[in-house]
């Protein structure tokens, strides 16, 4: 069954690390037959949630930006990919802004029942303890907010400081192998 999987790419840098892991689950998703949209947010105009709660009437958010679009391209896949690096124990200010973005279609969120679930998460440092953070925080998302949705699996990107030092290191092999099992 072909599957619409969004990736959504939280990597300040193109070509970061958690970017390329992305890159990498993209290719084994595209060889298993799906249809892989990939977004990178640095790229997008997404402003910060100001709690008007004008989107509970309008069903969208009123900020003139990239966000309505990008939440209704979430509430359309069946596979979302969050990949973020870990800045400070926790998941970066790009994807945090558009989660506080969803709330726009609260109502709606009923529609993620079944929805599939990835997370890719990379950091300089080797110890998968210091990413709990920002692991609760996207789990906290997806399970509590998004009710009904599965959580797939958690790509962990360790010790990759540089710019693209994924690539000498075995996750960049296990996200294409995990991509395939989209």
């Amino acid at each position: 069954m072909n599957k619409n999987v969004l990736i959504i790419s939280a990597s300040g840098r193109k070509g970061g690390n958690s970017d390329l892991l992305c890159d990498q689950f993209a290719k084994g998703a595209r060889e298993a037959g799906h249809n892989v949209e990939k977004i990178r947010l640095a790229e997008k105009n997404i402003g910060y949630c100001t709690g008007c709660y004008a989107c509970q009437k309008l069903h969208k958010c009123c900020q003139k930006d990239d966000a309505n679009e990008l939440v209704e391209k979430m509430l359309s896949a069946d596979v979302i990919v969050l990949a973020t690096p870990v800045y400070f124990y926790s998941m970066n200010a790009q994807l945090k802004a558009l989660i506080d973005r969803t709330v726009s279609r609260w109502d709606d969120f009923g529609r993620f029942g079944g929805t599939e679930f990835w997370h890719i998460i990379t950091a300089a440092d080797e110890n998968r303890e210091m990413m709990d953070a920002t692991l609760a925080g996207l789990r906290g998302f997806m399970r509590d907010c998004m009710e009904g949705s599965v959580e797939r699996g958690v790509i962990y990107g360790t010790g990759a400081y540089e710019k693209g030092a994924v690539v000498k290191l075995p996750v960049y092999q296990e996200a294409y192998e995990l991509g395939k099992t989209a």
